[in-house]
Order: structure tokens, then C-alpha cells, then sequence
């Protein structure tokens, strides 16, 4: 399905917390850079990754799985392969009832995974980038795809 830009601009809008699996604490990660953009738009990213557990990226600590997160989110994010995706939909749904967002990356998609959150009444993006399409939303990608950081009348 083709969400409308209706639809991810209210997820955008309303998304404070999220817990970001698959968080690396490497700087030319995708996972990290979408942590760090996420974090300067004024969100809470909590990063989930069982070999950073204990340390701190973003001003947060990272937790080894989800439900060792003592806090609640609005999003969970998905930075794993697609066919891991069930089992952690499965453990968000059962430590958030009231989780409001489930968030698959580019290139993850899980059909049965969306269906079940689906069906707790959880809105569900697959195969998108959150920093993508907030750029892409609000107005901060030029027509190549980038931000230039130039304002410019010139063509």
C-alpha cells in the first residue's frame, strides 16, 4: 500500500518517542543518522541493539531489546531484515497496548507483522525512511532528493 502523505504527516506530527531497532552507534550507519536527524526534529529516539546495551547515543540508553525499555514510545522503528520482523512487532505490541506506530525501513516489509498490529489498531509505514519522509513533507528536500542549505531563486 502507498500511504497518503495525509497519513505520515499526522505519524510525523504526533510521534515524541521512538524506539529505534537496529540503532548502531556507527556515524555513517543509516540507522544512526535517522536517530540523530530524528533526535534534532525535537524526538525522543531510544536505541534498541542487544551489543550496545548500556551505552548512550542521542542522550538516551540503549536497551538490548524492548521490553527492557522502562518508558513508553509512540513508534517503533524497524532497522532488522524483514523476516525478523514479526517477533519484534510481537514484543512491541506486548509491552506497548497503547503503541500508536509500527515503522519498517526501507527495504523491510512483513506483511502477516503489519496485519497484526493492523489489527490492535496500530498504524503501520513499510519500506520508508521517517527522516526521508519528513524532509520530503515538510519541505526540507530540494527536487534532487537532498537539502542544499543554499536559498536560491536560480533554477
Amino acid at each position: 500500500m502507498t500511504e497518503p502523505d495525509i497519513y505520515l504527516r499526522t505519524i510525523l506530527r504526533r510521534t515524541k518517542t521512538v524506539a529505534l531497532v537496529g540503532i548502531s552507534a556507527n556515524p555513517v550507519r543509516p540507522s544512526y543518522f535517522v536517530a540523530r536527524y530524528l533526535t534534532l526534529k525535537g524526538m525522543r529516539v531510544i536505541g534498541v541493539n542487544p551489543g550496545l546495551a548500556g551505552q548512550s547515543l542521542f542522550g538516551e540508553t540503549v536497551y538490548a531489546d524492548l521490553t527492557s525499555i522502562p518508558d513508553e514510545v509512540d513508534m517503533v522503528d524497524i532497522f532488522r531484515r524483514s523476516e525478523a520482523v514479526g517477533p519484534i512487532v510481537d514484543e512491541a505490541l506486548a509491552r506497548w497496548p497503547q503503541l500508536q506506530t509500527v515503522w519498517m525501513q526501507i527495504g523491510v516489509t512483513n506483511q502477516a507483522a503489519a496485519d497484526a498490529a493492523e489489527a490492535r489498531g496500530v498504524d503501520v509505514v513499510q519500506n520508508r525512511c521517517p527522516k526521508i519522509e519528513y524532509q520530503r513533507l515538510f519541505g526540507e528536500l530540494r527536487m534532487g532528493g537532498f537539502n542544499t542549505g543554499v536559498i536560491s531563486s536560480k533554477l
